[in-house]
């Protein structure tokens, strides 16, 4: 099946008003930039983000906030974003922090189809309130429930048009996971190529959990923070 779509605004069309996307990466590396381009141009609003952290500015899931997009974030990292923080403060926004460990292993869980998991992490803390807990082996536990998406936005290095991908680095954080937690999974990828060109061994997200791929293009890539050595 050839899972191949014209570009970035047809992947995001059929999208809703009020839909819950994941969008994977780690900072601004391995976001999927055409994808939220293409939807801050579609002007979809109403949304719930599920992603690490909320971007920059003018730049990643930045650009959404900016267009008041976004109803809710659900995230571990936001320290970089002047709007993000306006909105959240003037209650624009809706926001669940999770610890970073807590927000990935509930996003595992819900690609594995676990019903929960327990976790010392956030323990005694506003994380655990309205948390069932309980002591395992003497030691205190809270209960987490999986993550789940109407969408996922992935980036790869690298994909066939059958949807097995290829990731780089660190843009493998959170792609790999995101893939498998939602109903539809949409990549974008640098190099498209046929089936058999990727080795079987390679391949980090097979295609079963990919419904669309496109080949992305003008990738930015930019550094969060650039940090250079004094003379």
């Amino acid at each position: 099946m050839n899972k191949v779509l014209s570009g970035a605004a047809e992947a995001v069309a059929r999208i809703p008003d009020g839909a819950s996307i994941m969008m994977g990466g780690f900072g601004l590396c391995g976001i999927p930039e055409n994808l939220i381009a293409a939807l801050r141009a579609r002007g979809t609003t109403g949304l719930t983000v599920i992603s690490n952290n909320a971007g920059v500015d003018d730049f990643g899931i930045g650009i959404l906030l900016r267009g008041r997009q976004v109803r809710k974030m659900i995230s571990t990292y936001v320290g970089e974003n002047k709007e993000f923080e306006r909105q959240f403060l003037t209650n624009e926004l809706e926001v669940e922090l999770v610890p970073q460990g807590t927000f990935a292993e509930r996003i595992r869980a819900g690609g594995a189809g676990i019903g929960g998991f327990f976790t010392p992490t956030g323990y005694g803390t506003l994380v655990a309130e309205g948390k069932e807990t309980r002591v395992i082996n003497g030691k205190p536990f809270v209960l987490e429930r999986p993550l789940h998406a109407d969408f996922a936005f992935v980036k790869a290095w690298k994909g066939d048009t059958v949807g097995n991908l290829v990731y780089r680095r660190t843009a493998r954080n959170f792609n790999p996971v995101m893939a498998t937690a939602a109903t539809v999974t949409i990549a974008e990828v640098e190099h498209l190529v046929e089936p058999g060109e990727i080795d079987p061994d390679h391949v980090h997200t097979p295609g079963i959990f990919v419904q669309h791929i496109i080949q992305g293009a003008r990738y930015e890539k930019r550094i969060e923070k650039r940090t250079v050595r004094r003379e």
